[in-house]
């Protein structure tokens, strides 16, 4: 799929299908119907040790569709895009809706809501990088590692992957859209040892194009400098102190939230941020926001998964939640509007402030930084918040020694009202943009 006009002809052959699969739902009796195609081509590796470990070149078909009778839906998928298959799936979707009971708030998206224009947001960018060349860049990037310093014993292995793919939806209200992506990324995974202690850590690196990674060795060095920091790492008493998330932590925390004001957590009554619209949810300072047609970005679409068009806007401002998560059918159950997040939220980030790690560290002065967190200890539902946590113990603003086997707890309505700074260290490897948080006091679980 290296080929950018082969990448236009496929489109139009998706579009087509897409159309096909619309009216065949429609001749099957549909009353309404939506259908969305995929199509991806891409190669995975991994070296470990210096040799070859595994080599997957993938060519991956899919396509799904929904059909609706009245307000009875059946849906069904395959990864078989030949015409038999597609009206075998479509007849498999109305036969489903037969069996399911009516649902006043199912159906598509509103017409007036669809995607009118489609720009190029810069999505695509196929990397032309044979087998030979990819196997040199992984074992570079865990050559850096390895050689960086004794104390590096082991290695899990430097991966590279590159991907480039097709997305067609479209739905009986006449829209149809597709757009090209791709995605390539490179990490490595390294072990540590000081005498019977060892450690492990990693870094890796993504984006569109091949020219947005980092340098092979780069990648290698952090993994490696990473875990040679670890190395040492002691348990600490249970106390309260502040908790400093490093950027790539606070990810989840960002995750959290947006958890918290999704449509389903929210008509189900199972979020702790439940009827909290236009409440002041974190300190007048914090700004999170959406901006789905970011050039580049890797969580840009022109249309949701329901086609209704994606545009910017605001979730907190000035502290106070604006928005909720909606696409149609949560929307309905709730008595609103599709907020254009079917398939969740894009390029989500929240304003950084002026302080870089260094400057947070100095502002917390005596605390706990958090680089990596473990478990899934989270209750959505009443915000309680408890998970396995290593980082490091630091005094009068400086890093004193690395820290594991502990436990963070608090509650997340408590800890985004009592966030204090977020970094200018934005982490802007995914789909969610964020420096570094700072919360005033929570309770840590030692020794």
């Amino acid at each position: 799929m290296s080929n950018r006009k082969e990448m236009i002809e496929r489109e139009s052959r998706l579009e087509q299908l897409v159309s096909d699969l619309l009216a065949e739902a429609k001749q099957q009796g549909a009353t309404a119907a939506e259908a969305g195609v995929s199509s991806d081509a891409g190669l995975s590796l991994t070296v470990r040790m210096g040799e070859v470990e595994t080599i997957e070149h993938t060519r991956d078909n899919g396509l799904g569709i929904t059909v609706y009778f009245g307000q009875c839906k059946g849906s069904a998928s395959t990864s078989d895009l030949g015409p038999e298959a597609v009206r075998d799936t479509v007849k498999a979707a109305c036969n489903i809706a037969k069996y399911t009971t009516e649902d006043s708030c199912s159906g598509l998206a509103d017409a007036e809501l669809m995607a009118k224009d489609l720009p190029d947001l810069d999505l695509c960018h196929p990397w032309d990088i044979d087998t030979d060349t990819a196997i040199e860049l992984s074992k570079q990037c865990e050559a850096a590692a390895r050689s960086l310093d004794s104390r590096i014993v082991n290695s899990e292995g430097a991966s590279l992957s590159t991907h480039a793919g097709l997305h067609v939806y479209g739905n009986s209200h006449g829209f149809v859209g597709g757009y090209p992506t791709s995605r390539h990324s490179l990490s490595c995974s390294v072990i540590g040892q000081e005498g019977d202690a060892m450690q492990r850590d990693y870094w890796y690196t993504t984006g569109r194009a091949s020219t947005d990674l980092e340098a092979a060795e780069a990648v290698g060095q952090k993994a490696a400098q990473r875990t040679l920091s670890r190395l040492g790492a002691r348990q600490i008493s249970t106390r309260e102190a502040p908790i400093l998330f490093q950027s790539d932590a606070a990810t989840s925390l960002l995750r959290s939230f947006t958890g918290a004001i999704r449509g389903a957590a929210l008509y189900r009554k199972s979020s702790f941020l439940l009827d909290q619209l236009d409440q002041q949810v974190f300190p007048d300072f914090v700004h999170i926001h959406e901006n789905p047609r970011l050039l580049k970005g890797l969580g840009s679409a022109a249309f949701d998964g329901e086609g209704v068009a994606t545009k910017a806007k605001d979730f907190i401002s000035g502290g106070i939640l604006k928005s909720y998560i909606l696409g149609s059918y949560s929307a309905r159950k709730l008595g609103m509007q599709t907020t254009g997040n079917a398939g969740g939220v894009r390029n989500l980030a929240i304003d950084p402030g002026t302080l870089d790690l260094d400057g947070l560290l100095k502002e917390m002065d005596t605390g706990l930084l958090v680089t990596e967190m473990m478990g899934h200890g989270v209750n959505m539902v009443t915000g309680d918040y408890s998970r396995g946590a290593s980082g490091f113990w630091v005094e009068r603003g400086e890093i004193q020694y690395p820290v594991e086997e502990i436990t963070i707890a608090g509650n997340l309505k408590q800890m985004f009202q009592q966030l204090v700074a977020v970094g200018n260290d934005e982490e802007r490897r995914g789909n969610m943009r964020t420096g570094s948080w700072l919360i005033e006091n929570m309770t840590i679980a030692g020794s």
